[in-house]
Parts: structure tokens; sequence; C-alpha cells
């Protein structure tokens, strides 16, 4: 027979036991018996009516034969942690805590509790009253007599009071373990003394008397688990000893309370991970709460409260309260003090879940700051998950994004899963989903463009061609001059690249984004500045804070189009408003410095821009106007090849001066006019959409230079 079914038979008896001298104590009460009967203890073995007075004064005989060590029923053996006397923070479970057992056998249910909760005897005694209206139907009626009243079948304090030895007044107090732990409840209606009031155990309560640990219902919708202490995987080094000190520093602790540990950053996954390793250390099983269901009632605050706290004693328990939602710096709204009035009703072990510290608490709390893996844990944790088949995925993959350890293993899982698919190679599998796993949730901040442009349609002098193909190459190998190579260690900002695009409109700046980005395969964010800007003074440094946060993965790229609105100089301080807008771009600058994704800047006022961009730029391309040469060869790359074209003189159509952007528009505007007549894209049509567009750019219009003759050409 297993320890844990030892101990079920074993409670079950001590059960049975205190019910039958409890219904002992109410015959012998209503007069129905002259003394109370002796009460047997085993089978063999029976206790006099001096030994019967408490179910208490009999446990260890009762558990004579019971099993030596706590079973895993009551998740099962109930460990707490709770503070010595020389302050240490240690896990106690249940044959630890039965010292004053003789013989060493787990104490039952029932003395449990009354040691975890800090009940005294006749409290006991008032809760087996309660709990066996439950468990013996034959009750009601013994109470009804003990009332004199056939309709009350219900105990309450004065029947116990009358029922056990050495009542306490005391009982009646809500500060006392039973209404405190909201172990009873108690049915008053109107203006019915509290005394002669129906009580009625808490169900949670019977059914842990009776063996069975579990959390309580009404906290079951406020939490999820986090993984078990038993399918607990082990963190990377890095996370490892943060790991450790957490777990060093709750030992060692000599405060009263149990300190509250913040941990700090914006990867939720990995604070997870780190939370769950340091609670398996106690043997803690982690449950994560959103602080949002803590906005309530303050009645209902209390009550969730001390559920989990009562919670906390009953069952080896931590918990991970995520406020990233409200935010370490809204500790003054309402949903942060009401983390705050949380935070100071409990004491267990608690892992908060903050960007940055929270306010408010206590400065013994425990901080202590988690990132993602490195960049080198990162390329050991994909090789490892890939195996054999990993190539130079984990260095290609490391080095371009930026993802926790339950991401990585989960995308290996599913990209090694789908080997049906015999035309995308495994890295090429991989890397679309990092891609997808990566894309930025900016909201209306941003637009995600679809790059479709290549090199072939980039049309621009050698050197400008050749910074633009040096970004690229720089993006792509990050991971070996970082890592390999050790830059990394050199450096603790700017490893990502930020780019200024400076040229009139038209030029091709968005086109180069787009090149870029395709060359990478990665995503093109345009940043949408109506979006970003907002007239409340803040609201712009953190919408830029979430836009780059967004992005930090790596799977994105940022085009700030027309960015001398948002990089203007600053200005010297005349009103407030000035000092305001040059905060937003002190903020910018430090924030560009420290992002470390691709950022390109594209501006046709580069004079406007602050000066001090140009430290932090690692590129400057210029876009200059295209001369004849390459306008030909814009003309010639305008119309796709399906297009019904005829007779287009494309040396006649360069000598028009205008940009790449200019001659697309007129491309397009070209074919819908012939498509409306049903013809074909002529010269005379494509001429017609040039004056237009001249029109537009209210530009003088020679109507010489737009008159075609197919036989000697444009007429001067």
């Amino acid at each position: 027979m297993s320890g844990s079914t030892n101990w079920q038979d074993a409670n079950a008896e001590y059960l049975s036991t205190a019910l039958a001298w409890l219904r002992g104590r109410l015959e012998a009460h209503t007069g129905q018996v002259a003394e109370i009967a002796p009460l047997p203890v085993t089978a063999s073995a029976t206790a006099s009516a001096t030994q019967a007075a408490s179910p208490v004064s009999f446990w260890q005989r009762a558990f004579k034969a019971a099993v030596q060590q706590a079973p895993a029923q009551l998740t099962s053996a109930p460990v707490s942690m709770r503070t010595t006397k020389a302050g240490a923070l240690t896990a106690k479970n249940s044959s630890e805590l039965a010292t004053s057992n003789a013989n060493g056998a787990p104490l039952p249910a029932l003395p449990l509790l009354a040691k975890q909760l800090g009940l005294s005897t006749f409290e006991q005694d008032v809760l087996l009253l309660c709990v066996a209206m439950e468990l013996d139907t034959g009750l009601a009626a013994l109470c009804a007599r003990a009332n004199g009243d056939a309709s009350r079948i219900y105990p309450t304090f004065a029947l116990a009071m009358t029922l056990f030895d050495a009542p306490a007044w005391e009982v009646l107090s809500p500060q006392r373990p039973l209404r405190y732990w909201r172990l009873i409840e108690i049915n008053q209606p109107g203006a019915q003394p509290l005394i002669t009031s129906a009580l009625r155990a808490d169900e949670r309560i019977v059914n842990y008397l009776k063996g069975l640990n579990y959390l309580d219902d009404r906290l079951a919708p406020l939490v999820t688990p986090l993984a078990s202490p038993s399918s607990q995987v082990d963190p990377p080094a890095s996370q490892a000893a943060v790991v450790e000190t957490i777990v060093d520093q709750l030992k060692s602790h000599g405060g009263t309370r149990i300190p509250l540990v913040q941990l700090l950053g914006t990867d939720t996954a990995s604070k997870e991970l780190v939370a769950q390793s340091a609670a398996k250390a106690f043997a803690l099983q982690p449950y994560r709460m959103p602080a949002r269901h803590l906005t309530v009632s303050a009645g209902e605050l209390e009550r969730i409260a001390r559920l989990w706290q009562r919670e906390s004693l009953l069952l080896p328990l931590a918990l991970y309260l995520d406020t990233q939602e409200i935010g370490s710096d809204d500790t003054h709204s309402e949903p942060g003090v009401a983390v705050n009035r949380f935070l100071s009703r409990i004491d267990c072990v608690i892992f908060l879940d903050s960007r940055d510290p929270w306010s408010g608490v206590a400065p013994t709390s425990i901080s202590v700051d988690i990132g993602k893996p490195s960049s080198e844990e990162q390329q050991a944790i994909w090789a490892a998950a890939l195996g054999d088949a990993a190539g130079e995925s984990p260095a290609l993959l490391a080095g371009q994004f930026d993802l926790n350890f339950a991401r990585q293993q989960q995308l290996a899982r599913q990209a090694l899963a789908q080997t049906a698919d015999a035309q995308a190679p495994l890295q090429t599998r991989l890397w679309d989903a990092c891609l997808a796993s990566t894309r930025p949730q900016m909201g209306a901040m941003a637009q995600r463009l679809d790059p479709k442009a290549c090199w072939d349609d980039l049309i621009l002098p050698a050197s400008e061609n050749g910074l633009l193909r040096q970004i690229a190459a720089q993006v792509g190998q990050r991971g070996t001059v970082y890592n390999q190579w050790g830059f990394r260690s050199k450096m603790n900002r700017g490893l990502g690249i930020s780019t200024l695009f400076a040229g009139e409109s038209g030029t091709g700046k968005t086109m180069a984004a787009e090149v870029i980005a395709n060359d990478l395969r990665l995503n093109l964010y345009r940043i949408d500045l109506s979006a970003v800007v907002s007239k409340y003074i803040g609201e712009t440094e953190k919408n830029l804070r979430r836009l780059f946060d967004a992005a930090e993965d790596g799977g994105a790229i940022l085009f700030f189009d027309e960015a001398d609105a948002l990089f203007g100089k600053r200005s010297e301080v005349k009103d407030s408003h000035d000092r305001y807008a040059n905060i937003e771009t002190n903020y910018l600058l430090q924030r560009m410095e420290a992002y470390r994704g691709l950022a390109i800047l594209a501006t046709n006022m580069k004079s406007a821009l602050d000066p001090a961009f140009l430290r932090r730029l690692r590129f400057v391309v210029n876009f200059p106007f295209p001369g004849a040469a390459e306008r030909k060869v814009m003309w010639q790359q305008a119309f796709p090849p399906q297009a019904p074209t005829d007779g287009l003189d494309f040396d006649r159509l360069a000598k028009l001066n205008l940009t790449g952007g200019h001659i697309h528009n007129i491309a397009i505007n070209a074919a819908f006019l012939a498509a409306r007549a049903k013809g074909r894209i002529t010269m005379p049509v494509v001429l017609d959409a040039a004056r237009t567009e001249f029109r537009k750019l209210e530009r003088p219009i020679n109507e010489a230079d737009f008159r075609w003759s197919a036989v000697s050409g444009l007429v001067a």
C-alpha cells in the first residue's frame, strides 16, 4: 500500500473517530445518553471518555499505524514558505511540521490545518462541528434538539460554547482564524444576533479535511498555472545566474516578511522561466495572475488577498503577478493602488512582473533585471534544438533575431515537423517562422509595406548603390562581426544600424528601403508620424518607446519617411513648448542609439535635421536628381513586359527633367489612358500623361515639347 493511501486511510479513520466523538457530545448534550461512550481508535483499541474529550487529544493514537512520511496526495503534503525565528525562508512539509508527534507520523488534515492557520483547540472543535454537518446528515437533527428548535438544524456559536470545553468568546472576532481565513460562513439575516446565527463550513475547507487538496475554485478563474516543477526546463546560463541570486536572497533574508521579487524587463517569457526555476528550488507551483483582476472593490480585493494567503499556507504555491498592462509609472492610478493594497495584504513568495521598479512596495524587495538569452546562448539553443540538421542556421538566426528560450524551442519543433514541404529547406522554414514570430504589433503607428523592388529596379550612381549594398551586408553579417569576432564585448549600444536617405521627392528613397528589406527578407514598416507625434506632454516619447520596443526582436526595418518632421533641430528654449520639443528630440537621439535593428530615415530636407543625429548615423546616402542616362533606364523599366507599348522613344522621354517617382506616375497614368481608349500605350498618350504631371508640379509647360509626329518624332 502506498504512503498516500496509508495517509488517506489514517486521515479517514481520524475524521470518523472525530465525528463519533462529536455525535457523542451532541447526544450527551441533548440527554439522549447518560455519558459519552468510549470511542474506538482502532479496530482493537478504544479510548476512554477522558481521552475522547477532543479529537486533538488522541490523534497520536489514531495515527499509531500510519505511514512515516508525508504523502503526495495533499499536493499534497502541504508545503508552506514560512519565516523561522532566525528569519530564514525554508520549505516545510507535513512531516516537518509534526514535531510534536512522538512517533514521527504525518499529521492528519485537521491538526495540520490548525497548525498552519493558528487555530486554538476550541476553534478546532467549532470548525469540526461545522464540517460534520457536511459529512454526517444525522447530526442536523441533533443540532435542532440541542438548539431547542426543530427549524434550527444548524450549528451556532452559542451551541459550540455550551457543547465544548474551554469556550472562548474571542472566537467571534473577525481577526481570529475562523473568520479571518474564511473557514466558516455566517448567515446572519436581519437583526439576528451573531452568536445564534447559522454557521457553515467553507467548501474548500471541508474537502481539505477529507484529504482533497486543490486550489480554491474562487481563485482558479483569476490565475493560470505556469509549468509544473517536474516539467521545468533549465534556463540558459545567464538566466540561471539570476535564479541563483533570487534563491540565495530568499533563503538568507532576515525580515519578518518574505521579500517581494521584482522581475524587471520587457520579455515576459524569460521572466516566467526565471520565476519557475526559482519556485522549483522551494518545490513551489507558480501561478500567474494578471494585475487587472485586482481592479475590484475594496471588499472583493480583501477577499482575494485572504483566500490567496490561505491557499499559500495549504498548498505549495507561489504567485506571479503580471503588471505589464499597468506600467510601473502608473502606480498611483486605480489599478496601481489595487496592486499595492493587495501586496500589503499577503505574505508569500511573489514574483512581480514589471518593466521598471515598482514604487510603493517594501524597500526590502528583491529587484533583478532579466533579459533574453545572449546572442551566444541563443546560437547554442538553436544548435541544441535543431541537432544534426542545424547547419549554418543557428549563427544566421541568432545574428538577426532576438528570441527567448521558449520561442526558440517552439519554432525549432515546428520547423522540424514540417518535413513534407520539400521545396522549402529547413533554413528557409526557420527564417520564415522567425520572421512571422517577430512581426511587431505596432497598431496604427506604422504601416507594413510589401517589398517587391530588387536591386535591378534601383537606378542610382555606382557610389550610392555601393553604400546601399554595404548597409544590407552589415545587417546580414552582424552575427559574425559582433559575436564571432568579439565586437559585442566592446559595445553596449549602437549595435543596430541607423541610416539617412536624403534627396528630393521621387529620387528612390522608399524604393531603396524596399530593396534592402527584400534582399534581407525582413519586414518593412513605414512609421506614421501623425500617430506617433502627440500634442500631449510625454505621449510622443511613450509612443516612440512602444514603437522601438516592438521592433527589437530583429525581424523589422523601421522606415521614417519625412523624418525631418520628427528629427528636427533643437531650438533655443524660449518657452515651455520649446523645452518639451527639445526633450522629444533628446529622447529620440538616445533611443536611436540604443536601438539594435535597422532604422532608415528619409528626408528631402537634410539641412532641417539636428546635427547630433549625424554622429549616430552609420550611413548617409544622398539620392541625386537622375541624369538623362538614369532617366532613360527608368523609362525603360517603368512599363512591364505585358504592357501593350508601341513605338516609345525612350531617348526623347529621357529629356523630360523628372525624377523616378514622377516617371512612375506618368507611366501609370498613360496606361490608364490607353486602357480607356482601348488602344496601346504610344508616345502621344505618354506625353499627354507627362503634361498632366507637369501641371501638377506647377512647372512651366511648352506645348511644343509635348507634340509628337510619327515621322519626325518630338516636334520642336
